[in-house]
């Protein structure tokens, strides 16, 4: 009988053990370094767990070895992976931009069907078990842990990656890797909140806005993020934030950042709706000019930003006081300090290089019988349900083992 050990209890090691012990003539194991499986499963979409998007694609991926995702996606993309967990009894939502969800709205429903699918499969599942060291023997590898040596024919490691170290986010991955000769890429937090001058941020914490958000660097925009976007006391948040992390953890201090809070209007169609609000209430004070457009704190601040004095009267703001104030608020400017680190990140961008990986397999090219799957690889997605979908879909090549 094959021996499987799987080290990493999380999205990625589940559907790997699953997958591998499909096959009855094997025999595998599960090690978890925590006590419990899936607790950054559990944290993903608000706890309310962010299965897929239905519009997931190679686009949506970042990493060095551009299209390295592509065989794991085409494989195993989100008709698949919903096909799967409705074969496991759950019942999913689709929201806005193909983000889906389970119906009950927690990430304890994803989890405990996991883990049925784990008791079924015969998977071993060892908590509070972390590999210590990996070693090659033979044609296979011994995994040593403080409770005893194990050897496997075959090994899956899905450690995860540095993000989100409360929940579990460790190096480990990384160093039982460099000891089998892989390498790794810089790591860097990405979807994670972006820290900025605070002046602006502080006044308007807990404000939420749809938006266009643009990272600038001497002038160039690098990157663009839409959707929403949340200030909070030293900076933004938000998925519009998130899709700019990486990038934006890349460069650090001496970016800046624009935001339009007008995305869906051509600057015409704003420019008229000033002139439309003059003319209606002309003694309204200037404070006031985009209440009804946008949340009354910040329409306050974006004429603050305008230096529009708040006390004269609607009638008498100059159209060049219009053109300022609808400036403001389509290239409202933030100075970037950078990014929260590594504690806060949703994902690590960077990992474990991909060149040294057949992406039809995700077997190593120079140790057989050893998969890497998850985010410890140099693959990272999109906010808004992507990194999930590689996590499963990559765990899924990986437990195939080749076949």
């Amino acid at each position: 009988m094959e021996t499987v050990i799987v080290i990493g209890g999380g999205a990625s090691g589940l559907m790997a053990a699953i997958t591998a012990a499909e096959d009855d003539s094997r025999r595998v194991i599960l090690l978890e370094r925590q006590q419990r499986i899936g607790r950054k499963l559990l944290a993903t979409g608000n706890g309310r767990c962010n299965l897929t998007n239905t519009g997931a694609s190679l686009e949506n991926y970042h990493g060095e070895q551009e299209g390295f995702a592509a065989p794991a996606l085409e494989k195993f993309g989100p008709a698949q992976v919903l096909d799967f967990f409705h074969g496991l009894g759950l019942l999913t939502v689709t929201e806005y931009g193909g983000r889906v969800y389970p119906l009950s709205d927690s990430a304890n429903s994803v989890a405990d069907l996991l883990r049925f699918a784990l008791d079924k499969a015969g998977v071993e599942l060892r908590c509070a078990c972390p590999a210590r060291a990996i070693e090659r023997r033979g044609k296979g590898y011994a995994v040593i842990t403080d409770m005893e040596k194990l050897e496997a024919d075959y090994l899956i490691v899905a450690c995860g990656g540095a993000a989100g170290a409360k929940l579990g986010g460790v190096m480990d991955g990384y160093e039982l890797l460099k000891s089998l000769g892989h390498k790794r890429t810089p790591l860097r937090p990405a979807l994670v909140q972006l820290l900025t001058a605070p002046e602006y941020p502080r006044a308007l914490k807990g404000i939420r806005a749809d938006g266009e958000l643009k990272l600038l660097a001497g002038g160039e925009v690098l990157c663009r993020g839409l959707g929403e976007i949340q200030f909070t006391e030293n900076g933004v948040s938000g998925p519009a934030a998130f899709d700019i992390s990486r990038t934006a953890a890349q460069i650090g201090e001496g970016g800046e950042l624009s935001i339009n809070f007008f995305r869906s209007l051509s600057p015409e169609e704003l420019r008229s709706l000033l002139l439309h609000r003059r003319e209606t209430f002309p003694a309204l004070p200037a404070s006031e000019l985009f209440t009804g457009m946008l949340h009354n704190r910040l329409g306050r601040m974006l004429v603050k930003y305008a230096a529009i004095p708040q006390e004269l009267t609607l009638a008498r703001l100059s159209d060049i006081q219009l053109e300022n104030a609808a400036r403001a608020a389509t290239d409202f400017k933030l100075k970037l300090l950078g990014t929260e680190g590594f504690d806060k990140a949703q994902v690590t961008a960077g990992g474990i290089k991909t060149t040294g990986f057949n992406p039809e397999t995700l077997e190593s090219w120079f140790m057989p019988g050893l998969f890497v799957c998850g985010e410890l690889l140099d693959v990272d997605g999109d906010c808004g349900g992507y990194n999930l979908q590689w996590a499963w879909s990559s765990g899924r090549l990986a437990g195939r083992l080749g076949k």
